[in-house]
């Protein structure tokens, strides 16, 4: 299983203007085989922090995603957006355990 961790950040007062693009993103990214979770999340102290969450099946998954039509729809949007700072660490784990 690998989990990509991490931020995206934009003016605060692009969160709604990018918010089409955003639910886009994730809508089409979670359809994808091998997505076992996608999320964006506003940060609740700093509104132009995204906190970015995805967790795929395995590399040949996550492989496919970074081909795909929708992410490269979703980095071209950035530019107007103001999307310039990207943090993304990709983690590779184990099986899931409840804690």
């Amino acid at each position: 299983m690998l989990l990509i961790i991490g931020t995206i950040r934009l003016p605060a007062g692009k969160l709604e203007e990018a918010r089409p693009a955003m639910e886009g993103m994730v809508l089409a990214s979670r359809a994808e085989d091998g997505c076992l979770e996608y999320s964006y999340a506003r940060d609740v102290l700093d509104a132009g922090l995204i906190r970015v969450t995805e967790v795929w099946r395995d590399r040949a998954a996550l492989d496919a995603h970074f081909r795909a039509p929708h992410l490269a729809e979703w980095r071209a949007s950035w530019p107007a957006l103001g999307i310039g700072e990207r943090n993304l660490v990709l983690y590779e784990a184990g099986e899931r355990m409840p804690t």
